[in-house]
């Protein structure tokens, strides 16, 4: 095997793919590789399983699904010409894989079928992957490239590190990353640190957009031996990413490096077999291009968070084929923040909102909410609610009779909303969007049936601190006023009895997001809070709200992933359950 000391041009294909919509996904990967070749790409690259979409789930247990997957990649692979396109798909074989298809030449030429597979977290690739055994190096005009999906380069060693010793000048990495905050930045260092430790450069595609609750952040790279990032695509946007790489400067460094050449005897004693996918030649382009390519500034904190929601509910709505959406406005930082961001993802036009006051409604948030549908430009209704309430209450008047009014009269009003935008959802076909944030929703503030009833969440995994962090934010980008002040200075209320603040039921939300990220997230118990300096008698009251909410949480609709450890997907815990994590601050 000769190295090259040819300056590479790749192309990255950072695309949105829709799960299971096999036809429009092939249409984007052909659309972005005829364009890679007219930029001169020798190479091009698309994120892991971006033919039929990331995670395919059980689709993956249906034959027809595996078939027909098989069928469309053979009809892309008709239409690759003057470039090799590496394509993630679901490979049929003696078992299902999680592959790596190059096509080339019209054809399907090889397979690279996925290592590690990660079974943590959101991930069960388990339930539905073999394990492939060998590392693979394809060579393209001299050029010695390892292959690489996903979980395969966030582990330190094999099989980057083996493809890398056994000659691989570059490493590509069809990736399909789920976002969550803080994880774009360090998994770009993770991957100059394997550039580093292996001297070679690498390539990481990664998927872009919303599947159900996960969202996909883009932020496709190429990294040189270094760990310097030579090209780098934008977040939460389609983008093909042209880059030149000089492998010369591969070559060069592993000369100067000894520790990489007693690497290499290291593992030839190991003697683990690199399988060599064969060689493959594209006429390279005419004239010389600057080493690199494009270099988008990763988002602010704020600004990664808003874009990664707007994506997340954008791609819900448009995949799932909703005309558009409508939500509840009270007049709260809950529900302002969910409209600001459904008009940000489908414009005022495709947004509904409605005001439902009660007798326990104040003139204030009435007016707030008006005044932020105003500035959002979105169609308002008002219904009010005291005539269905005064008619569930004479209903209900026999059986409460010798009762005082307490939660149970709350939540009726909260419920008689929830039916009238379930039946504006069923006359118009809008989505409903549920307004709770996490710290609601961890300690069951919340309304079964009520203001929990509707079809995604879109703030379901955003602390309340992050509410009015977020809102402030997007209110110094606006033009003008976009959030009447009150909004955001109220004491945070229910508004279901007289005089009710969140506070009266819940420790001060600073205080109560600390508990939770704590507990929820990180899995501490109370010994480990209190050392924190939190109140232990607070934390273990919090901690029984928690464990209390399990079933509620079950029937909570889907909504954004954006920390590590999401209700859902990430936290699963048994309704039945006799275990009490707090009962060691009583």
């Amino acid at each position: 095997m000769s190295l090259s000391n040819q300056p590479l041009r790749l192309a990255l294909g950072q695309i949105d793919a829709t799960v299971g919509d096999l036809d429009r996904n092939a249409a984007k990967i052909a659309s972005m590789a005829g364009r890679a070749r007219e930029g001169g790409a020798a190479l091009a690259v698309f994120p892991e399983l971006a033919l039929c979409g990331y995670p395919p789930e059980d689709l993956l247990l249906k034959p027809g699904f595996l078939d027909a997957a098989r069928r469309t990649l053979e009809e892309l692979a008709a239409q690759t010409a003057g470039i090799v396109a590496v394509v993630g798909f679901p490979e049929r074989a003696d078992d299902v894989y999680n592959a790596a298809a190059v096509l080339a030449d019209g054809q399907l030429v090889a397979t690279y079928r996925k290592m590690y597979l990660p079974n943590y977290g959101v991930f069960d690739e388990h339930r539905y992957f073999q394990i492939g055994t060998r590392p693979a190096i394809l060579e393209l005009n001299g050029v010695p490239i390892g292959l690489t999906v996903c979980e395969d380069v966030w582990e330190p060693g094999p099989p980057a590190t083996s493809e890398a010793l056994a000659g691989a000048q570059l490493i590509v990495n069809l990736s399909a990353s789920p976002y969550h905050a803080g994880k774009p930045r360090a998994r770009e260092q993770m991957l100059a640190q394997r550039a580093r430790d292996s001297r070679v450069a690498v390539a990481f595609c990664n998927l872009v957009g919303g599947q159900d609750e996960l969202v996909f952040d883009g932020m496709s790279a190429v990294i040189d031996e270094r760990g310097e990032v030579l090209a780098r695509a934008s977040q939460f946007d389609e983008e093909l990413l042209l880059c030149t790489v000089d492998l010369g400067a591969v070559a060069a460094e592993r000369l100067r490096d000894a520790s990489h050449r007693e690497a290499v005897r290291r593992e030839r004693r190991r003697g683990e077999e690199v399988e060599r996918l064969g060689r493959l030649e594209v006429a390279p382009e005419s004239g010389a291009r600057e080493i690199g390519g494009p270099l988008a500034e990763p988002l602010a904190p704020e600004a990664e968070l808003h874009a990664a929601l707007v994506t997340g509910l954008r791609d819900y709505v448009d995949k799932n084929g909703f005309p558009g959406v409508v939500l509840g406005l009270s007049g709260g930082v809950d529900s302002a923040l969910v409209a600001v961001l459904a008009v940000d993802a489908l414009g005022p036009e495709r947004v509904r909102c409605v005001v439902m006051p009660s007798r326990h409604s104040s003139h204030g948030t009435q007016q707030d909410a008006r005044g932020l549908a105003e500035n959002l430009g979105v169609h308002l209704l008002e219904l009010e609610i005291e005539g269905p309430f005064r008619a569930y209450e004479d209903l209900l008047a026999e059986p409460f009779e010798g009762r005082e009014p307490d939660v149970a009269e709350e939540n009726l009003q909260a419920r008689v909303r929830a039916n009238l935008l379930m039946a504006l959802s069923n006359k118009f076909g809008w989505l409903v969007l549920v307004t709770g944030n996490k710290s609601e929703l961890s300690v069951g503030y919340s309304t079964l049936y009520g203001d929990m009833a509707g079809g995604f969440g879109p703030i379901k995994d955003l602390f309340k601190g992050w509410v009015y962090r977020l809102l402030d934010w997007r209110a110094r980008q606006a033009d003008g006023e976009l959030l009447p002040p009150d909004i955001v200075t109220r004491p945070p209320t229910a508004e279901l009895r007289p005089d009710q603040l969140d506070e009266d039921s819940l420790p001060p939300y600073d205080r109560l997001d600390r508990i939770l990220a704590g507990y929820v997230e990180e899995d501490l118990d109370v010994e480990q809070l209190e050392r924190r300096g939190l109140p232990r008698e607070e934390v273990g009251r919090v901690i029984a709200m928690v464990d209390g909410a399990e079933h509620k949480r079950r029937q909570a609709p889907p909504g954004i992933r954006i920390s590590t450890k999401a209700f859902g997907r990430d936290r699963r815990l048994p309704i039945t359950n006799r275990y009490s994590a707090g009962e060691a601050a009583r």
